[in-house]
């Protein structure tokens, strides 16, 4: 039927999934897009990036309000806390952008289509309803965006209560008293800057011998010193070997990498952030000829193809950072290529962000991937304590770090812990993405008083030449 045939069928509608729908129906495209949740977004919008930075900001407003603002001469009595309230807002905050998705598809003539996407015979994706009936769609070229799911542990079963992922993390219908969150990446620090503002104990185990891995590590090291100033305790080092539930909570079994003596933590609620892995399950991958890797994400090439042609894929199912903004960028350029356009992706123009306080943002490389390269480079730093805006909003701590080529001054990472942190590393961004200098960020006129001034005097600061320190 001419209803089922597609210039293009994406199969998931997280962040990479509905931006490649929209920008392939933008091109002129008959676009239709395949969802299993009955609403959009993908994980990202609903029971991650979004949901999550409404519990982030909230949770900050309560422990700013019992504690910083009187440093402002702004005094609050009996403050207290509305879990339901806070929830809502979550929810509410969830709910209006998944509509918004919806509206956009509408807008775009896009065809949304509930159940689960698979590959079938060449040109084709079957789709299975909630009640196992099945339509065949037709389509020129597919993409696959189906996301990732949370990572797990030999021996710990998650029953969303007790033993939580993120998901059960983002909807505890209580503060816990005491949280224990295993690995410190991004998802187990914002979760447990969320839980620990509100008033549970912290407790963080890492089988790695630092924090967020893959930032800088002087800002991982500063980064543990402003977390545990914040009450959270660390176990590094240490690997989790089982849990039990217990009557009051969860009793976990762990003990150093390196070996020793094995310890018993006792917890209310246990957060398994162990990272995540691709989503791929009943795909059809195999039966199709799409080939993955080791660690089951699907081989792609230049242009997104898979190794079947007409079939590309995107976001958290390829390699690279797990990201949401990098899954879009990947979705518009998937959707460009098959329009016939060239498109390509600047993977080393890709920020991170942790949204704690303080938060944290990094683009580029970093200074141990640079020493290990073989790089000569020049290094600029910044403290926010010398910076006026931040002075007169009590938002000193951290710094602003600019790496750049020893010979030609290109800028080769920039890396940010301090207020606004996700929001000043655009900047930084744009500066990487236009191959400019140390040079050229240092003469950019940045208006006073603002928190952005530290990454120009950064920049300054790479010639030993930084103003105001």
């Amino acid at each position: 039927m001419s209803e089922n045939n597609f210039d293009v069928v994406v199969i998931g509608s997280g962040p990479g999934g509905y931006v490649a729908a929209i920008r392939a129906a933008q091109l002129g495209l008959k676009t239709a897009c395949v969802e299993k949740d009955p609403t959009l977004g993908g994980t990202c919008l609903n029971v991650g990036c979004i949901p999550s930075k409404a519990l982030l900001q909230a949770s900050e407003e309560y422990a700013h309000a019992g504690k910083a603002l009187k440093r402002h001469g702004v005094m609050v009595e009996n403050l207290q806390l509305d879990l339901p309230v806070m929830m809502g807002h979550k929810d509410k905050v969830v709910g209006d952008l998944t509509k918004g998705i919806a509206h956009l598809f509408d807008k775009n003539d896009i065809s949304r289509i509930t159940g689960l996407g698979a590959l079938g015979a060449a040109g084709e994706v079957i789709v299975t309803d909630g009640s196992g009936a099945k339509t065949v769609l037709n389509t020129k070229s597919t993409i696959i965006a189906t996301g990732s799911a949370s990572a797990s542990l030999p021996g710990i079963e998650v029953d969303e209560k007790r033993i939580v992922s993120s998901t059960g993390a983002l909807a505890l219908d209580q503060v816990p008293g005491h949280l224990v969150v295993i690995g410190a990446g991004y998802i187990g620090l914002e979760m447990a800057s969320v839980w620990g503002r509100l008033g549970a104990k912290i407790t963080v185990i890492e089988f790695l011998d630092r924090i967020v891995p893959g930032m800088d590590g002087e800002l991982a090291t500063n980064f543990q010193k402003m977390l545990r100033r914040q009450k959270m305790k660390f176990k590094l080092s240490t690997k989790v070997t089982g849990a039990e539930l217990t009557e009051n909570g969860v009793a976990l079994t762990m003990e150093p990498v390196e070996g020793g003596a094995a310890e018993t933590l006792e917890a209310d609620v246990v957060l398994v952030a162990v990272g995540r892995k691709p989503y791929t399950e009943g795909l059809g991958l195999e039966q199709a000829g799409v080939k993955t890797d080791g660690g089951g994400r699907i081989e792609v090439n230049e242009h997104f193809e898979t190794s079947t042609a007409g079939v590309y894929a995107i976001g958290d199912v390829i390699a690279g950072p797990m990201l949401a903004h990098k899954a879009e960028d990947e979705g518009v350029a998937a959707a460009e290529i098959i329009a016939g356009q060239k498109s390509h992706v600047n993977y080393d123009a890709i920020p991170g962000v942790v949204y704690t306080h303080p938060e944290l943002a990094s683009v580029g490389q970093t200074e141990e991937q640079l020493k290990e390269a073989g790089i000569d480079y020049n290094a600029g730093s910044f403290p926010f304590i010398a910076n006026g805006r931040a002075r007169a909003m009590s938002a000193t701590d951290g710094f602003v770090k600019v790496l750049a080529d020893a010979k030609s001054d290109r800028i080769l990472g920039v890396h940010i812990m301090g207020a606004d942190a996700g929001t000043i590393i655009a900047e930084a961004v744009l500066a990487i993405e236009l191959g400019a200098s140390a040079e050229d960020l240092a003469r950019t006129c940045h208006a006073h008083p603002t928190l952005n001034e530290a990454l120009k005097e950064a920049a300054l600061d790479v010639d030993e030449r930084a103003i105001h320190v």
